[in-house]
């Protein structure tokens, strides 16, 4: 918990002693409603609407909507599995609940499989957006009598190249998640949604139309492309049960970014189960609603013939396809391929933080060394982890060459795997576990005092029969699946053990070590200072210029310093967040605090190290600064915003902590020394000798003016202030506004004539 470095100046002749470190154990969370978990996963899942459907069809002909519709009810028994597997005391997707039933390895195949699914939806939702852009150019291009054609799949893939980039430099800068941002969207794409479906409603009933045709071997498009190895067997072709794994598989898409369910758990506020469990319907109802009804609305209004073309862009193909003025459609159609550039975006997106999390936990694990959580040094995150998904991602990008089908034919390998090993981890813990869980998958009963998970069963030997079949009917899959699976396993395999035999050895020599004090919370006792100390966060070995400057000026005999890591919990990091202090302080950590320490050192003064772990970064620092009654937070500015956005997102944070909030000063230190202090909470204002000055005169004229009056100079910024508050609640709000971005630009401008 504490340093007490040598006096300085004095030849060390041995390391330093091992300096306690304070791990907090209960993690600082921030919590959403179920609506906002809801639509995080949505802005993954239901972006699948923009292609599965085309794509199905593709393999198994008109009644593929059927199958996509099996697959939506199958995705919502998947989330039961979710569930039960949230509601046990492990915590976490696919990677930790196959370790914790089966063992490493076959939890190091299930990610390895899990990152096949990563590498693949990022390109196919990038793709899928830029086919949607292709054919809606193509198609103003042809209404305007422009003879030019844009080249469809080169197209997409120079658009999904450049999504992909924007969002691997966004995450090397560390943007956070926003679940306002998911919600957003989701309004807007429920908005198209509602419009979309009312639409075609009205189309089936003006010009009537046919339902799909039942999903039955004669009205399958049954062939080598769609069984594959399988398509040389007669059984293959007549036996129903088989044919409907087969049009499963193909429709398998659909369920992408199941995952993210166990992902958001941690975030889900209280009551958390229940919250869990309305967040799973609200998926289901919203899929079934959007990517199952707009597939049959498709394969009925589109022309048979005209629909083979919209495959790759089937809601732009089924816009421009409803009864109406083409004016409108056309304007629609522009509607839906922006909104589905927002959500197939965000998938992309999506896809690179989850990879991220996911390896990051494995590392966490030790199954990945710890060069891979390197921080960047300008700013702090796991760049190398971010590069590597983003250039997997762009060179399958290229390989496909824009291909929607091609990147949707190898897809369902990881997807499926990954699901029928989780359902089979889940059965395990049943009976290694039996009593700790709050939640079952339904349909158990007791047979001499043996509990049979009959749902659970079901469920898991469905997705199993899938991924099976899908072996041999996706032959493109399975190989380029288990060609990355088995390569990245062996990664895996070969890293772990490079990690055990460098524990204890290279790093003992070569970095400080610390015994770890486990606390569930931060408070002055348990860190061992007093009330009205001075918090640092660091988090980024390259940048602790802000701690120099505090030691360099603060008297430690008056007040303590706090030096505090925020382990970040990543969303996508397999919902984990039961880390213990081994895993929330690695050598990453360590490097960092021997850095801190030589510092320390450097000036002579005492300074405290705590670890604590968050899912929001200022969050977990403002609610570490109130549990350790902090009187100040010094950080070192951002190189992604000036001062003052700094200090407002800070704020902003702050007026999201729940009372009582702690009255706070926010130092911002620049690498080139500057520095600027900010109040967080209400405050007296700095006033400048000028607006002082200004404030006397007019007390000294009212004053005059009402003679035999008490006046103080407060009565006098109050009464401006009920005049200013006045004016906003009698409507004359924007003239207020339009006089104060006038008093900003004259500031500004005296400012800039002064320089």
């Amino acid at each position: 918990m504490s340093s007490n470095p040598p006096t300085p100046g004095k030849p060390q002749t041995s390391k330093r002693p091992a300096v306690n470190v304070l791990v907090a154990t209960t993690a600082m969370l921030s919590f959403i409603s179920f609506w906002r978990a809801g639509a995080i996963v949505l802005n993954d899942l239901a972006s699948s609407a923009y292609y599965a459907g085309g794509e199905a069809e593709q393999f198994i002909g008109k009644s593929a909507p059927w199958f996509i519709l099996g697959v939506m009810l199958l995705a919502y028994a998947v989330s039961l599995i979710y569930v039960e597997s949230c509601s046990m005391f492990v915590r976490g997707g696919v990677y930790r609940v196959v370790k914790e039933a089966m063992g490493g390895t076959l939890a190091k195949l299930s990610v390895s499989a899990l990152m096949f699914d990563y590498v693949l939806t990022g390109p196919i939702s990038g793709v899928a957006a830029g086919q949607y852009i292709a054919g809606l150019g193509n198609e103003l291009l042809r209404y305007g009598h422009i003879h030019f054609f844009l080249s469809v799949n080169f197209t997409a893939a120079t658009i999904a190249i450049l999504v992909t980039v924007y969002f691997w430099w966004q995450n090397i800068k560390g943007i956070p998640e926003s679940s306002e941002k998911a919600l957003r969207i989701m309004q807007l794409t429920t908005v198209m949604v509602v419009i979309l479906i009312g639409w075609c409603i009205y189309t089936v009933y003006v010009r009537g139309a046919h339902w799909p045709p039942a999903p039955l071997p004669q009205n399958m498009t049954l062939n080598k492309h769609s069984l594959g190895w399988l398509n040389g067997l007669r059984i293959a072709h007549t036996l129903t049960i088989l044919v409907i794994f087969v049009g499963i598989g193909h429709s398998v898409l659909a369920m992408s970014g199941e995952e993210t369910l166990a992902q958001v758990y941690r975030e889900i506020e209280h009551p958390k189960l229940a919250n869990l469990k309305k967040t799973a319907l609200i998926i289901v109802a919203y899929s079934l609603a959007f990517t199952a009804l707009v597939s049959i609305f498709a394969v009925m209004i589109i022309p048979n013939h005209i629909r083979p073309h919209y495959f790759e862009n089937l809601i732009g193909g089924l816009a421009m396809s409803l009864q109406g003025p083409f004016e409108l459609r056309l304007v629609f159609h522009i509607f839906v391929v922006i909104v589905g550039m927002l959500i197939l975006s965000g998938a992309v997106n999506t896809a690179i933080v989850g990879s991220n999390g996911v390896l990051s936990r494995v590392s966490e694990d030790g199954v990945l060394t710890d060069w891979f959580r390197h921080p960047h040094r300008r700013f702090g995150t796991t760049h190398r982890i971010i590069t590597t998904v983003a250039v997997l991602q762009i060179a399958t990008i290229l390989v496909s060459r824009g291909n929607v089908n091609f990147l949707g034919s190898l897809y369902a390998f990881g997807v499926t795997w990954s699901f029928a090993m989780k359902g089979i981890a889940v059965l395990v813990l049943r009976y290694t576990h039996p009593q700790d869980r709050e939640y079952r998958v339904p349909l158990n009963f007791t047979i001499a005092g043996t509990e049979i998970p009959l749902g659970l069963g079901l469920i898991t030997l469905v997705l199993l029969l899938i991924a099976f079949v899908n072996l041999f009917t996706k032959p493109d899959a399975t190989i380029a699946g288990v060609v990355f699976s088995v390569i990245l396993f062996a990664g895996f395999t070969l890293s772990e053990k490079r990690v055990q035999k460098q524990r204890g050895t290279t790093h003992a020599t070569e970095l400080d070590q610390f015994n770890l004090a486990q606390e569930a919370d931060l408070t002055p006792a348990s860190v061992g200072v007093r009330p009205g100390n001075v918090l640092v966060p660091v988090s980024n070995y390259y940048a602790l210029y802000h701690l120099h400057s505090v030691l360099e000026r603060l008297k430690t005999r008056e007040q303590d310093v706090v030096v505090l890591h925020i382990r970040l919990l990543r969303r996508a990091a397999s919902g984990e967040y039961d880390l213990n202090p081994e895993q929330l302080f690695s050598t990453i950590e360590q490097l960092l605090f021997t850095k801190v320490l030589a510092i320390a050192e450097k000036e002579g003064k005492p300074i405290r190290l705590a670890v604590a772990a968050a899912n929001d970064l200022w969050d977990g620092i403002l609610r570490s600064a109130a549990n350790l009654e902090s009187a100040s937070i010094v950080v070192g500015g951002s190189s992604k915003m000036g001062f003052t956005e700094q200090a407002r997102e800070v704020g902003l944070a702050w007026e999201r902590m729940p009372e009582p909030r702690p009255r706070l000063a926010l130092e911002i230190v620049t690498a080139g020394g500057q520095q600027r202090v900010f109040y967080l909470g209400p405050h007296s204002p700095h006033l400048t000798p000028k607006e002082i000055d200004l404030l006397h005169n007019i007390w000294l004229q009212l004053s005059d003016e009402l003679k035999g009056e008490e006046i103080h100079h407060h009565d006098i910024i109050h009464f401006a202030l009920t005049e200013l508050e006045r004016e906003i609640t009698e409507g004359q709000g924007e003239a207020v506004l339009e006089r104060l971005r006038q008093h900003i630009q004259e500031i500004k401008d005296r400012r800039a004539a002064s320089t």
